[in-house]
């Protein structure tokens, strides 16, 4: 029964902002970097918020600093949708979200030098997605595949409230029936693909420091490899690695080659649950096993990523 009242808030949320998007010209315009070729409104993701905001409630408040840090991250990535703010002012926001989400995870308890590289990481982490999210459905699916495989892990061994879980994955669900379409009604926005990425590594955080084992780490492993591996390919062709790009391996197979998008949302989903899977059943080896399936599944992404790239780029491009 609450479950079904907030997925039906959820969708009337959404439509309501759909309203206010077109009223206020908050739309994705296409130009020479994007994807898509008509304007779509932008910021359906702010429906993320909305799905964790009715958890936050339903718990009673629970991990305030966690929310807090998640609501400052979320009114200013949908600031920086609406006005294009500078980069600074996002990243001092940014900075003050995580290190709230820090201090709700207990980070402030390690040794001094563990906690700006663990700042490091996790904005890193959090603008990789916000990249990643570049054709329609792949934030909803990608996220769709780490939420149940967090969830999955929390059966077996709780480390969250699941109704956290339950809430975002509804929410999800609401985005990506306007997404998840060949013709989007919207994009997720800064303000969704920023906001998912914070909700998702205090989850995967949270997993972490409950288990004491940073195996799991590989739930982003596919993201991870795309994101890093077209960081290295833009450096090695001189790059500004911070201005717009279209140089993701997804963008590739959907611009260069024609692919269904929704195709290659749903694959890059899929495969992040099977090696998902794969690490929950590695998770109980001891750390050496660990260790040698973790480089394997490394090497097999970046080998795949490689070789698919240079095919895309000899049969595609003329770079």
């Amino acid at each position: 029964m609450i479950y079904g009242l907030i997925i039906i808030l959820l969708f009337i949320a959404e439509l309501f902002y759909f309203r206010i998007a077109d009223r206020f010209n908050i739309i994705d315009k296409p130009n020479q970097r994007s994807s898509h070729t008509k304007i779509t409104i932008r910021g359906g993701g702010v429906v993320f918020y909305l799905g964790a905001l009715a958890w936050f409630i339903w718990s009673g408040f629970d991990y305030p600093w966690f929310f807090l840090g998640l609501t400052a991250i979320t009114i200013i990535s949908f600031l920086d949708d609406v006005f294009t703010l500078s980069n600074r002012i996002r990243l001092a926001i940014h900075l003050i979200a995580v290190l709230l989400m820090c201090f709700q995870l207990g980070l402030f308890a390690l040794p001094w030098f563990m906690l700006p590289i663990a700042l490091i990481l996790i904005i890193g982490t959090i603008n990789a997605y916000n990249f990643m999210d570049g054709i329609n459905g792949i934030t909803a699916m990608y996220s769709f595949a780490v939420l149940f495989l967090l969830w999955w892990v929390n059966r077996q061994q709780p480390f969250i409230d699941e109704r956290l879980l339950y809430c975002v994955a509804l929410a999800n669900g609401v985005f990506a029936f306007f997404n998840f379409r060949q013709k989007a009604k919207c994009f997720a926005g800064d303000v969704g693909s920023v906001c998912m990425s914070f909700i998702l590594l205090f989850a995967l955080i949270s997993l972490i420091i409950q288990t004491c084992n940073p195996v799991y780490i590989l739930f982003l492993a596919v993201y991870g490899a795309d994101s890093v591996l077209t960081i290295a390919h833009r450096l090695m062709k001189r790059e500004n690695i911070f201005e717009a790009h279209r140089s993701h391996l997804y963008q590739y197979l959907a611009n260069e080659a024609g692919g269904n998008r929704l195709l290659i949302s749903f694959s890059y989903g899929v495969l992040q649950v099977l090696i998902g899977l794969f690490v929950i059943q590695i998770a109980q080896e001891d750390a050496a096993t660990q260790g040698v399936y973790t480089v394997l599944i490394l090497g097999l992404l970046t080998i795949l990523y490689v070789l698919w790239k240079r095919y895309l780029l000899k049969r595609y491009t003329t770079i």
